[in-house]
């Protein structure tokens, strides 16, 4: 504990900028400086701060000092103090400003599509997709316990800032569309940004998942129609490694019979069509007679390029 040397909210603002963030939940913010006062020194200096320890009063003297300096923003549509912008940052990026309150979510669907070039639309909502309730809860207690180590429990019992689902409906005037999804996703980091986006075969799988989030059925046949030739391995491999039996069915029928694509692992995908039961090739829409026989499908939707 020391009244000279490097100043603490000074050390905190340039910590917070190597985050390459444009918004930094209000955890993060506590959690490094957490670690500044268990270390003492920044850069070989000594902190100049006041108490041995870091506790709540002092975190919110912290934070008011960073918020009068401009460092740190409060964002509109967002509950107080759950996360903030940084100085200097771009906030106009939608997408990485969701992908930083969430630590878990990713771009997907219609999102995901317009972001890997499949879609010509603009989709008017941000679609992600996000762990659900239990299991986003898991995914934070163990990434706070790799952030703080050994120190995680005594952090807990501070009552400093915790890592919590923040709800967002709405950044600036778009809306988001959060779906969660029972299953974690298979999504890549960008580099040198936030934002996570599902990968091109995840993406695939979703529009065969969720057409009705993926522009709809006859967009996501278009889209397998113009793509799906020069993303087939990609298609390939997440089928066979995630996709379910009614995945790999509507998968086959959609690649065969509308992109005219023959391969020995949509053959082998056959063996998943079971005849009865009321599996759509849509599964938004209503049972229709149009049957196939060789998937054992209704294909409850237009097929001609004039209806698509």
């Amino acid at each position: 504990m020391t009244s000279n040397g490097f100043p603490i909210v000074r050390a905190l603002a340039l910590e917070l900028g190597k985050l390459e963030m444009p918004v930094v939940l209000r955890y993060d913010i506590a959690r490094i400086t957490w670690h500044l006062y268990k270390a003492q020194v920044y850069e070989g200096q000594p902190l100049k701060i006041k108490r041995a320890a870091l506790d709540t009063r002092t975190f919110t003297n912290i934070e008011r000092k960073l918020q009068n300096d401009a460092v740190l923003k409060s964002l509109q549509g967002l509950p107080d103090r759950a996360a903030y912008s940084l100085i200097g940052a771009n906030v106009t990026d939608r997408s990485a400003i969701i992908c930083s309150i969430d630590p878990f979510c990713y771009l997907s669907h219609l999102s995901a599509m317009e972001f890997h070039g499949l879609t010509d639309r603009m989709p008017e909502q941000i679609y992600v997709s996000t762990p659900r309730g239990s299991d986003w809860t898991i995914f934070a207690e163990e990434k706070m316990e790799k952030d703080l180590g050994k120190d995680f429990e005594v952090y807990r019992k501070s009552g400093l800032p915790l890592l919590r689902r923040t709800t967002i409906t709405k950044i600036g005037h778009r809306s988001v569309h959060r779906y969660a999804s029972i299953h974690p996703g298979a999504f890549r980091i960008i580099k040198g940004s936030p934002i996570r986006v599902a990968t091109i075969g995840r993406t695939f799988l979703d529009m065969l998942r969720k057409p009705d989030l993926c522009g709809g059925i006859a967009h996501v046949i278009q889209v397998f129609k113009k793509y799906a030739a020069i993303n087939k391995r990609l298609i390939f491999d997440e089928l066979d490694q995630h996709g379910a039996p009614i995945d790999k069915v509507r998968a086959g029928f959609i690649l065969e019979e509308i992109c005219q694509i023959r391969d020995p692992r949509i053959n082998a995908w056959s063996i998943f069509a079971a005849r009865g039961g009321s599996r759509r090739l849509d599964p938004a829409a209503d049972y229709e007679p149009n049957f196939s026989e060789r998937w054992m499908l209704s294909i409850n939707i237009a097929t001609s390029d004039e209806e698509l």
